[in-house]
């Protein structure tokens, strides 16, 4: 079972590897959170990964943050 700590940690993992590990990880969160039935933090992660897929890392980083405290919010 997905929790949001699990998603927490799966987020915050995301500091290294190569990117198609890093894109797959955040599908992965994507994925549980719309399991959990937060499709907010879902929505959040997927511009997560538009913005890494474009190359802007800045965003990327800030929208990982931002899931993750949002994620915090709910445990």
């Amino acid at each position: 079972m997905t929790t949001p700590s699990r998603v927490i940690a799966l987020l915050n993992a995301l500091t290294h590897g190569d990117l198609e590990a890093i894109r797959a990880k955040l599908t992965e969160a994507r994925g549980a959170c719309e399991q959990l039935g937060h499709d907010e933090v879902a929505s959040i992660v997927a511009e997560a990964h538009g913005a890494l897929a474009g190359g802007d890392l800045k965003t990327y980083r800030k929208k990982v943050e931002t899931a993750v405290a949002k994620l915090g919010h709910l445990r």
